[in-house]
C-alpha cells in the first residue's frame, strides 16, 4: 500500500485519459457491429493491488462471467473483463437479440461467442489506446471466457503462469445503446502486469514509479 499510496494524481490521470480513449474505440467498433449507436464511458480509473481487486469485484467468492487473455510484447500481463452474471446476461441479450439466454440452463454457443467478442474488442480498443501513449508494442491472445469464482479465475489465470505482479489497473466501464441509457451494462476491465511490466508501462507515459 505504501506505494500506491505515493503514486499522484498524474499516474491516475493519464490512465482515465487511456480508458477514455479506449472507451471511444470500443464504442465506434460496437456500434458498427451491432448496427446501433452504443456509448460507453469510464466512471472510475484505480490502482489497486491483487487482494483489493477481488473485493472490488464482491469478494473471492463471487460468481462471475469473465473474458481472459494474456499480453506478450514490450510490457507482458493478463488482461481480464469482469461483468456480474446478471450483467453478462443482459449484454447477450441485448447483442443477440436472445431474451431467453442464461447462464443457469446450457447457455448458447452464440450468445458465449457475443462476450469473447465484447471482450476482444474492449481489449484491443484499451491496448490500442496504451500503445499509442508508450510507444509500447502489445500482443494480445484469443480471449478465453470462463464463468467461475472470481478467486478461482485469477489464481488460475496467474499462478498458472507465475507470474504475479503487486498492483493491477482497474478500468470500470459503462456499455449502453444512447436510447436506452438506464439499461447500461456495467463491468471492470483490468491489466494485471508482470512484475516488471507495471513500472515499463510508466516509465514509457514519463513517470517515474517511487
Amino acid at each position: 500500500m505504501e506505494h500506491i499510496n505515493k503514486l499522484s494524481g498524474a499516474h491516475i490521470d493519464i490512465l482515465k485519459e487511456i480508458g477514455n480513449i479506449g472507451a471511444g474505440n470500443a464504442a465506434t467498433a460496437l456500434s458498427k457491429l451491432l448496427n446501433k449507436k452504443i456509448e460507453m464511458a469510464v466512471p472510475y480509473v484505480q490502482i489497486a493491488t491483487f487482494d483489493e481487486v477481488m473485493e472490488l469485484i464482491g469478494g473471492a467468492e463471487q460468481v462471475v462471467a469473465c473474458v481472459y487473455l494474456r499480453i506478450e510484447g514490450d510490457a507482458p500481463g493478463n488482461m481480464f473483463f469482469v461483468l456480474s452474471l446478471a450483467q453478462a446476461e443482459r449484454f447477450i441479450r441485448q447483442m443477440t437479440g436472445d431474451e431467453a439466454f442464461t447462464f443457469d440452463t446450457h447457455p448458447s454457443e452464440l450468445g458465449q461467442s457475443a462476450l469473447q467478442e465484447l471482450g476482444n474488442i474492449l481489449a484491443g480498443s484499451y491496448l490500442s489506446a496504451l500503445a499509442d501513449f508508450t510507444n509500447l508494442a502489445f500482443y494480445p491472445s484469443v480471449p478465453m471466457l470462463t464463468v467461475d469464482m472470481i478467486g478461482a479465475i485469477l489464481q488460475y489465470g496467474l499462478l498458472e503462469l507465475s507470474r504475479v505482479g503487486d498492483y493491477a489497473i482497474l478500468i470500470d466501464t459503462a456499455l449502453y445503446d444512447e436510447r436506452r441509457p438506464e439499461d447500461s451494462v456495467n463491468g471492470h476491465f483490468f491489466l494485471l502486469p508482470d512484475p516488471d511490466s507495471f513500472a515499463s508501462i510508466f516509465r514509457a507515459l514519463g513517470v517515474d514509479l517511487p
